[in-house]
């Protein structure tokens, strides 16, 4: 009889000690180092059978492979589509990752009753009459999707070989254990194993799948950080419980860019495309108010259009407060330097308050010049037409810098109805016959002087 081994796991972040120990040397948390069985007994393939449909892999030249062109599946959503590059991957593994109650499930369940393919949907969370409530609100009139409830892998795996679904999605890869392991199941030995019996399947199989896993408190995916390494894609499911809107966002993409987004509204019958986001994203409020500007960002190849408030206020205590939602407050503190060193502003012992409305974060720099309106507007507690946008970067000199791609940055403007762009002197234009009229500056002076005189 083989001699049982074991080993000790952080559960954080899933490093592996040969001892135990108090404080982990990786991630410097505290009493997370757990024993765990890291060999039972002879690990087992997969596949309970042997078929011709397995795949043996030899050696190749690349010259000599053929470059098949596999298409992808459609998912008939179009901002998961959009996030995934254009589809899903035959054989490929794609990690859904998200906060509780963020509406992971319902998203993986509304696909999988919408997809044209024969899908199966196991849960390890839900039994199948949960799941019914679910689809009968959302989509009940599909007869595409299998439900099936169970953890261990090689019943998974018997299921699958009897039904030969062209999509797989597991819900949740931290509820799965597998026989080979005796851990239980959500342990580090438990996560990895699974998955690697499953990324095994999927590329012998071209069988594309989807798991959905639990976050930590700190905001990261449960299980090993290996976990994010094996996969193909990993997507982070975001946004507050306390606003419908949710943002898909890809952190790892083999087959696409990672700078696209995808954005849901949560309604009572499940997950909302919002295909035009810019109309969600700005307020519908007709009165004029000081300290509110529009940016026009972008969020991968989508041009955005968003609403940032400033409050400016005298300080309370004796240390004035920076605070933001949505930017970060190291370059919040920068464009006030600016505005004291190179624009005149005495905003030092002043309280500062910026909000990117929407519940949603941008990092890109062309918001930078939306951002030095609102806060001067609302310091002198005069408003800006509603009617116009900024789109430009501002730099330590007090200059105004270009950004990239500003043709789609106005044209998203013109179509959603401002009549004018605030924008750098040295940017070049593709074309002049724009409908919408464009301001350029150089100095943050020039956009003093053309806002408030």
């Amino acid at each position: 009889m083989a001699k049982t081994k074991t080993s000790f796991f952080c559960q954080n972040c899933g490093s592996q000690f040969a001892k135990w120990q108090g404080q982990c040397t990786s991630c410097k948390e505290w009493n997370t180092i757990a024993e765990e069985i890291i060999q039972k007994a002879e690990k087992v393939s997969w596949k309970t059978s042997d078929s011709p449909t397995q795949r043996t892999s030899k050696p190749q030249k690349i010259s000599e492979i053929e470059a098949t062109s596999e298409a992808r599946l459609n998912t008939l959503n179009k901002e998961l589509n959009r996030v995934l590059g254009g589809g899903l991957v035959p054989g490929s593994l794609t990690l859904l990752g998200g906060e509780p109650g963020i509406g992971k499930s319902t998203l993986m369940l509304q696909i999988a009753l919408q997809l044209p393919y024969k899908t199966l949907y196991v849960s390890g969370e839900e039994s199948a009459q949960q799941i019914k409530m679910r689809a009968e609100r959302i989509h009940p009139d599909s007869t595409n999707c299998y439900i099936l409830t169970e953890t261990k892998t090689q019943h998974i795996f018997r299921q699958i070989e009897a039904n030969q679904p062209d999509i797989v999605i597991i819900d949740s890869i931290q509820t799965l254990h597998s026989d080979t392991i005796e851990s239980s199941p959500g342990s580090i030995s438990q996560i990895r194993e699974s998955t690697t019996e499953l990324i095994k399947f999927a590329k012998e199989t071209a069988t594309p799948v989807i798991l959905i896993g639990h976050i930590t408190k700190d905001g990261n995916i449960a299980g090993p950080k290996v976990l994010e390494h094996m996969v193909d894609t990993v997507l982070q499911f975001e946004g507050d419980r306390n606003h419908v809107y949710r943002i898909l966002r890809a952190q790892k993409n083999r087959f696409g860019s990672t700078n696209e987004l995808g954005i849901y509204e949560m309604q009572g019958n499940g997950l909302r495309e919002v295909h035009n986001p810019s109309e969600l994203l700005i307020s519908k409020n007709k009165e004029d108010l000081s300290g509110t500007t529009i940016a026009a960002t972008l969020e991968g190849m989508r041009p955005l259009m968003i609403e940032i408030q400033a409050l400016v206020s005298s300080a309370v205590y004796g240390t004035p407060q920076r605070s933001t939602t949505g930017f970060n407050a190291k370059r919040l503190n920068m464009l006030l330097a600016v505005l004291e060193k190179r624009a005149g502003f005495k905003l030092g012992a002043k309280d500062v308050f910026l909000n990117v409305t929407g519940g949603i974060t941008v990092d890109d720099p062309a918001i930078d010049l939306a951002v030095v309106a609102a806060v001067l507007s609302s310091n002198i507690d005069i408003s800006i037409d509603k009617s116009m946008c900024f789109a430009a970067e501002i730099g330590l000199a007090g200059e105004v810098r270009p950004v990239p791609r500003i043709d789609q940055r106005i044209m998203e403007a013109e179509k959603l109805g401002f009549t004018s762009i605030i924008i750098s002197k040295h940017c070049k234009l593709p074309k002049t016959n724009y409908k919408i009229n464009i301001i350029g500056v150089t100095k943050v002076h020039d956009v003093v002087r053309h806002l408030f005189g």
